[in-house]
């Protein structure tokens, strides 16, 4: 039997060198493609002028039937005749420019006229405010999930944005949800965040600048830990597809939730711990990069959401930390005008009060938070 050395070859001449190729090897260096789309200085730029300090977002961005629903509680017909009145007043309130920066307008608005002729996109620019347009569809159910949404309207998107931009637009609005209640599900808070980052990189392509919306809804009774858990995840995958799909993050805005407990709990949190809570969040997630937060007041009432606002103020941070609100600036408007004529001036005066209210927030202008509530009662009917 042979041994297994007996296997090995053996050689008795002498080693020849082997010549080395002439050819360079192949460089090991990666080369990185640097995004350069044609609108990136321009989206910029409108996202650091809607981000200007003391200013925020009014979002009169309610679909028809919502509008339908405002109108109704101050007993008027959802026509487009009222729906027309009541943006008119919004837009036309003279002095709005020097508190809000940015208005998210509803397809019907963008394109609507006023009744002395001019268009709600012309009214808006004469103030310096850049008129933004929601471009989702809308929630559906989410197949095989526990009662959760998600957002449709990505079909065309491309399409219409390129529209808007045209029209006058110069930012859009997507918003998604999660619920709390609902788990919520790997696979909704997947969607939301694909949804969104995909929704991004289009509006960027036509010149949009894309405010990034994932509401995490107050709906339950969960504390305030449960809701930064939430948001951290959201956020977290929000922003890895986002970067994924090579969004640019100096040229969005982003319109999150404030960390809050859910609306039906049974302890309630001050503002100065929503703020620490969400601007934990923040430094979390979100990267400097980002020049505007602008908070969705989401169900608060107009007291609670300008007193989180302006506590999140007093704290630093590296954003512009603002707001992007509807009913927190409207509530007061409409049980102003009341769909009267002869109502309107007070309803604008009500509007721009409730904006001032919240510039001074924006900025952190109250010492403390009694001091604040005193202020905010001089700003509210």
């Amino acid at each position: 039997m042979m041994s297994s050395t007996a296997l090995k070859p053996t050689f008795t001449g002498p080693r020849v060198p082997v010549a080395k190729s002439s050819r360079a090897a192949p460089s090991r260096v990666a080369i990185f493609r640097v995004r350069a789309g044609p609108y990136d200085e321009e989206l910029i730029q409108t996202a650091q002028k809607i981000a200007s300090p003391g200013h925020g977002i009014l979002a009169m961005d309610e679909s028809n039937a919502t509008c339908g629903k405002r109108l109704d509680s101050i007993g008027l017909e959802n026509t487009e005749a009222n729906r027309q009145a009541y943006r008119e007043l919004l837009v036309t309130t003279p002095g709005l420019g020097q508190y809000i920066s940015g208005a998210i307008l509803f397809e019907e608005t963008l394109y609507q006229n006023t009744t002395t002729g001019s268009t709600m996109v012309d009214e808006l620019n004469k103030q310096g405010i850049v008129p933004g347009i929601k471009v989702d569809k809308g929630l559906v159910p989410l197949a095989n999930s526990n009662n959760e949404s998600w957002c449709q309207g990505l079909d065309g998107l491309a399409q219409r944005t390129a529209e808007y931009y045209k029209q006058g637009a110069r930012f859009a609005k997507w918003r998604s949800v999660i619920s709390i209640p609902a788990g919520p599900s790997p696979f909704a808070l997947q969607d939301c965040a694909y949804g969104l980052a995909r929704y991004a990189a289009i509006a960027q392509a036509s010149g949009l600048v894309p405010i990034v919306e994932p509401e995490v809804l107050l709906d339950g009774e969960h504390d305030i830990d449960r809701t930064l858990e939430v948001a951290l995840e959201v956020w977290a995958q929000t922003f890895k597809y986002m970067a994924d799909q090579k969004v640019m993050f100096e040229g969005i805005l982003l319109k999150p939730s404030m960390v809050t407990p859910g609306a039906d709990s049974s302890k309630r949190e001050k503002p100065e711990v929503v703020a620490d809570y969400t601007l934990k969040l923040l430094r979390r997630r979100v990267p400097p990069a980002v020049p505007g937060i602008m908070f969705l007041s989401g169900g608060q009432s107009e007291l609670e959401a300008t007193l989180n606002l302006n506590a999140m103020n007093q704290k630093p941070n590296p954003w512009h930390v603002s707001f992007s609100y509807a009913r927190a600036l409207q509530n007061s408007v409409l049980k102003t005008w009341k769909g009267q004529p002869e109502n309107k001036k007070a309803g604008q005066d009500a509007l721009l009060k409730r904006a001032k209210a919240n510039s001074d927030a924006q900025q952190g202008k109250a010492t403390s938070t009694e001091r604040f509530r005193v202020l905010l009662r001089k700003h509210s009917f």
